[in-house]
């Protein structure tokens, strides 16, 4: 769903932040370093709400919540199932069958491997392919290996095509999202990682449905990310950080620019633009 871009605004309104998990949160080796952590402790002291948004399950977000001290609902395939932390569902938003079906098949096209899921429900052709063994490292759960995956259509969260050809994934990118249209979102999530979602499940719908959620204004709202599908959430809040190791393209988007995930760029952002200005 289309929305206008929010007018930017003063950090200094910020009561919420909603961060990106892999390449944001997290370092390139998945690591939550103590500097974050205090970052967002530093933020609850000073009364600031903090959430997460990922295209991983929120299963495959759950260690996270004890050491952020989570307490507001967890956005998992860019707001396609949003759960409270005790994974109860708050929303869930499925692909219709018919858009499952061409989307798999454009990516069959390409020769890129699918994946789905389902629910928390993640589905493999093949254990043995590309990117699914760090996956399940990265997430903490196994996947469920499914020869056919053609044939599974119904209760479809989101679909991620999987291929090292960076440009021929830029491509897909394109063609998918020209095929679907307004039937789905289509972003790439990593340069290695194409997401399709329900039309609704992106990240700037998952910054308009914690607004209302939390009561919290989007003028009001920090989100920081580093891939493109980061950059609708960039568009529905007031002030937008991106990494440094992101895109130009991306970076063009987001109010301010900070370090890379491997430098501490999520804490020097809050460090920089909210906890050290009201300290």
């Amino acid at each position: 769903m289309s929305a206008s871009r929010v007018p930017a605004a003063d950090p200094a309104s910020v009561r919420l932040v909603l961060a990106d998990v892999d390449g944001t949160l997290v370092t390139r080796e998945k690591i939550l370093t103590p500097r974050a952590i205090a970052a967002v402790k530093a933020l609850r002291r000073l009364g600031i709400l903090f959430a997460i948004t990922s295209g991983r399950p929120p299963k495959g977000m759950e260690m996270l919540f004890g050491p952020l001290e989570l307490d507001t609902p967890i956005a998992g395939f860019n707001g396609g199932l949003m759960v409270k932390p005790d994974f109860s569902v708050i929303q869930s938003l499925t692909l219709p069958p018919d858009v499952v079906k061409q989307t798999v098949g454009l990516m069959r096209k390409r020769g890129v491997d699918v994946w789905l899921y389902r629910g928390n429900e993640w589905l493999v052709p093949d254990l043995d392919h590309p990117h699914v063994a760090r996956e399940q490292w990265t997430v903490k759960f196994p996947p469920i290996v499914c020869s056919d995956l053609d044939a599974i259509t119904d209760g479809i969260v989101k679909i991620t095509g999987v291929s090292d050809d960076l440009s021929l994934m830029k491509t897909l990118e394109g063609e998918v999202q020209k095929a679907l249209g307004k039937q789905a979102s289509a972003a790439l999530s990593q340069p290695y990682y194409l997401d399709v979602t329900h039309p609704d499940a992106n990240k700037g719908s998952v910054v308009r449905t914690l607004s209302r959620l939390l009561d919290v204004p989007p003028a009001q709202i920090m989100t920081l990310g580093d891939q493109p599908n980061d950059v609708p959430m960039f568009h529905a809040s007031g002030v937008s950080v991106a990494m440094g190791q992101a895109a130009d393209s991306v970076k063009a988007e987001a109010t301010f620019v900070t370090a890379s995930s491997e430098d501490e760029g999520f804490a020097r952002a809050l460090e920089g633009h909210i906890v050290g200005v009201r300290s």
